[in-house]
């Protein structure tokens, strides 16, 4: 029975990282760009191999992958605590790019909104409540979280909202937040805290454009349901 090739036996054009420098990352597949991360894999499989089982415990999906916890790769063999944290890491920058604010961004609809919250919050186990921060033309300037919490809500201070909206010198914000069960259906609080920010932000000269709860269902938005005072 032949062994099996470790990477560093393949021919050159196959190895990752030479195939990266030499077409490019986008000519990379999800795993093979995951393998280059964790480097080698375990006595049974190579690194490419060894991703490729872990992303179809994963349906495939990128998304799952970073919800994953150090346990959930450590579980693996040929993952250590060293080789988890690298794949988390990448997971959390992957993450943070998508927060970053598109510059000159206009805001016009509640999909726009949906649009930008949507690749940062579906994925998250617990809640998370984010301020979008617009200009009076209603480009982005910046979002801010305001409130983490659990599974089926998140503690939100009004204050921290208008403090960061003058703060930035915002006058028109957006309020965001996820739901981790996929419904979309506004709880109580969720329709509380709308009416009790819209209040504020009217005392304070500033536009509460809308309210969107998100999930991996789609989105929810009060003004389109006609929710917003």
């Amino acid at each position: 029975m032949t062994d099996k090739l470790n990477i560093n036996q393949w021919a050159v054009e196959d190895r990752p990282r030479e195939k990266l420098l030499a077409q490019g990352a986008r000519a990379l597949s999800d795993a093979e760009l995951l393998a280059i991360l964790i480097g080698s894999g375990n006595a049974d499989e190579n690194a490419v191999e060894l991703m490729r089982r872990i992303l179809n415990d994963c349906g495939g999906s990128l998304q799952t992958l970073g919800r994953m916890r150090l346990d959930d790769f450590t579980a693996y063999k040929g993952v250590g605590p060293a080789k988890a944290v690298c794949l988390m890491a990448a997971c959390e920058l992957g993450n943070r790019r998508m927060k970053e604010p598109t510059e000159r961004k206009r805001i016009e609809s509640s999909r726009d909104i949906a649009d930008f919250f949507l690749p940062m919050l579906m994925e998250l186990p617990h809640e998370e409540c984010h301020v979008m921060m617009l200009r009076n033309n209603l480009t982005l300037k910046g979002t801010f979280l305001v409130g983490r919490g659990g599974i089926t809500e998140s503690a939100v201070d009004i204050r921290l909202i208008l403090e960061a909206a003058l703060r930035n010198q915002s006058t028109a914000i957006v309020l965001c937040h996820n739901h981790p069960s996929g419904s979309l259906t506004p709880s109580t609080m969720d329709k509380n805290l709308t009416r009790q920010l819209a209040e504020a932000c009217r005392i304070m000269n500033i536009r509460l454009l809308d309210h969107v709860i998100v999930s991996d269902q789609g989105y929810f938005s009060f003004k389109d349901q006609g929710l917003m005072d």
